[in-house]
């Protein structure tokens, strides 16, 4: 399978990609010089050792998806009953909702991810037969959408009784049919990929056909004729079409996404507050005018992947200097130190600049799983590891905290604080089995076994190693294979040993990703910043036992030699812990701080330290000690935990307290408790 998948992607690259819409547009044929191009090593092609990933893959398996298609089966009902009404039986119709099929389609493809990597008879043979009844259901143009289909749209209410529309694509604005479809591609893809078995695929392609018709040509059985030619309220197609496209090499893919790309904020623009404001779809300009992170975050996120997809295999050089933009403004103004985006209630999205509360952040799930896809697609354009370091923060952190221990529970919601008493994850205090938007759990279900895959890239001759976990891998260079086994305790330890066995001697560089942890801030942007100084040259390399001086380019180290069998490189990058501040402008965080250590920032629970946790206080970073240990037994068995020296005030008495603290991932496994990231500084800003 992966000769088809590297064939595609060179396909991609250099097909012509059509006319130009103006001089921002180049077509790409040569001209990127395909031996530098960036190809990541499919996730299925490196085999995970470690013991952090690989028991969540385990758990993902045995647990997560199994317990994810039970809680989806009412999606698979609708859509038998749409297969029936189909057929003539309108005794028993479906009840009507946006988008609880895009549930289903993103727990197929965690599904259909994990069959690439460990095949499974029986789980295969579900994931079968919910493909016949997709099919089933799919009218015979192609049109694929269960209210529309059976007509049950009209009893549906939603934004001022018209959630969906009472046709198809009359309400594109929130109607989701695009985004159902968007995430039905991406499962379909990831099934024919791991499975070649193509129905699914099929059906997809019916779909896509179909909506180039209605949308950019005109179909006379829909809009009268006339072309829709209005983006998606909630972007996902777009993204989805360059997956399409690159497993199947059909051009029109690549340029429906690039079309629904360009007429967004061109041919539509929503009128009001709130939901069906310009700003909330990111309609209220074109996409090449857009300089901040606006509206829904995960809107956004997806929004911005596509955007670096396609400006990567079209060479739109618009989109790369509005994502830039887009980029700083983030990473600048808009981002807790978890990752975590899209701050504000109500609209799950976007505040103004620098407004980010803790107990009251919101910093929903999909949206930090979105800025993982987005910067890990820059990355890839890029090759710079800034991207790679947002991405691997919002990874370990906000995303990862959106499922718990055991694999059967999960944040919605992701805020900095929790008092005990509000109900901030949709109407409870901690984690849900499920929700009635389940978009959260069906997006952990697809994205941790991905993981692997954004472990390495490689061109003709150089080799990125971007996360860091023990595994093993065979990269084909231009000169030949070459074999690596990564032996890592990321992200606890330090130390991180690759064994290279290249088939022959061959020259190549090795790229090693450099954090931005290691230096002066633990995340890339303007906002936060560690206490105390640090040497940025802490961290180090050696060969075969030998200390070796590699330069950093673009937050790589980057060592070029000629490699013999069995050479082995050392990197460490010390972990200790860190002190971390907000820029004054963030008032939410004046005046306190939070703990980091590693990639991983660190909170505090009563359930460690037997009180509630907003009593406690550091008031001097200069005088606290801190120590680690490895907690040997339990649910966070194997995790590092930090003691502090700090404070208690309570009862207006303040005393010393060895203050507890665990990686954020890891909190409300234990139970409902309080918890705090960003620790007051003095015992006057204690609550009363």
């Amino acid at each position: 399978m992966r000769k088809i998948k590297i064939v595609c992607f060179l396909l991609g690259i250099i097909i012509v990609i059509g006319s130009c819409n103006s001089e921002n547009d180049r077509v790409i044929t040569d001209t990127k010089n395909l031996n530098q191009i960036l190809t990541p090593v499919p996730f299925n092609e490196v085999t995970l050792k470690d013991q952090f990933w690989l028991p969540r893959l385990k758990t993902q398996k045995e647990i997560l998806v199994p317990f994810a298609l039970d809680k989806t089966i009412p999606a698979v009902e609708n859509l038998e009953k749409t297969a029936k009404y189909l057929k003539g039986d309108i005794t028993d119709l479906p009840f009507p909702h946006r988008y609880i099929s895009s549930d289903l389609y993103k727990v197929m493809e965690g599904a259909a991810l994990l069959l690439r990597e460990q095949p499974d008879p029986e789980l295969e043979k579900r994931i079968d037969g919910i493909i016949e009844t997709i099919a089933r259901a799919q009218k015979e143009d192609g049109y694929l959408y269960v209210a529309h289909t059976t007509g049950v749209s009209k009893d549906a209410s939603h934004w001022g009784g018209d959630g969906m529309g009472d046709k198809p694509y009359s309400w594109v604005i929130h109607s989701h049919e695009l985004y159902n479809m968007g995430h039905m591609y991406e499962a379909a893809v990831a099934y024919y990929q791991s499975t070649g078995k193509d129905k699914w695929l099929k059906v997809a392609e019916k779909n896509a056909q179909h909506i180039n018709k209605v949308f950019f040509e005109g179909d006379p059985n829909y809009n009268n004729g006339i072309p829709v030619n209005q983006a998606s309220g909630h972007e996902e197609i777009e993204l989805a079409l360059v997956k399409l496209y690159r497993v199947t090499g059909n051009k029109l893919y690549l340029d429906m996404a690039k079309k629904f790309l360009d007429i967004r904020g061109v041919t539509f623009t929503p009128v009001g507050d709130e939901y069906m404001s310009p700003t909330y779809s990111q309609q209220h300009k074109p996409i090449t005018e857009q300089t901040k992170a606006v509206g829904h975050a995960v809107r956004a996120t997806y929004l911005y992947s596509a955007m670096a997809d396609v400006a990567y295999l079209t060479g739109t050089d618009a989109y790369n200097k509005a994502l830039d933009k887009i980029w700083s403004n983030i990473v600048n103004t808009k981002m807790h130190i978890t990752g975590g985006l899209g701050a504000m209630h109500g609209i799950e999205g976007f505040g103004q600049d620098y407004e980010l509360p803790n107990k009251e952040a919101y910093n929903e799930t999909c949206a930090a799983v979105g800025n993982v896809f987005f910067n890990y697609r820059m990355f890839l354009q890029t090759k710079e590891a800034r991207f790679m370091d947002v991405a691997e923060v919002a990874l370990f952190n906000n995303a990862l905290a959106g499922v718990n221990m055991e694999g059967n529970k999960f944040f919605y919601v992701n805020p900095l604080e929790a008092d005990g008493i509000t109900l901030f994850n949709h109407g409870k205090k901690g984690r849900s089995p499920w929700f009635n938007t389940a978009c959260c759990p069906s997006n952990i279900a697809r994205l941790l076994p991905q993981i692997s895959g954004m472990m390495y890239a490689h061109n003709s001759d150089e080799i990125y190693a971007m996360l860091y976990a023990s595994n093993s891998t065979i990269i084909p260079l231009k000169k030949g294979n070459v074999t690596i086994d990564q032996l890592s305790n990321y992200p606890f330890e330090d130390k991180t040993t690759f064994i290279l066995t290249p088939e022959k001697e061959q020259r190549f560089a090795l790229k090693l990703r450099i954090p931005t942890w290691v230096g002066a801030q633990f995340v890339p942007g303007k906002l936060y910043n560690y206490i105390e100084s640090t040497n940025e040259e802490s961290w180090s390399v050696t060969i075969n036992g030998k200390p070796v001086t590699a330069s950093l380019e673009n937050g790589f180290a980057v060592i070029k030699k000629l490699w013999k069998p069995g050479d082995k490189v050392e990197l460490i990058l010390p972990m200790p812990v860190r002190f971390n501040t907000t820029i004054d402008v963030v008032t939410a965080n004046k005046n306190r701080i939070s703990i980091t250590r590693g990639p991983l920032v660190y909170c505090a629970e009563e359930v460690d330290n037997n009180t509630p946790v907003q009593n406690l206080f550091i008031d001097d970073v200069s005088q606290t000690t801190s120590k680690t240990k490895v907690i040997s037994e339990g649910l966070l068995k194997n995790v590092t935990q930090i003691t502090l020296s700090g404070k208690m005030s309570d009862s207006n008495t303040i005393s010393d307290k060895k203050i507890k603290l665990v990686p954020y991932y890891s909190w409300n496994n234990r139970g409902d408790s309080t918890m705090i990231v960003w620790f007051p500084t003095a015992a006057d800003m204690i609550p009363k």
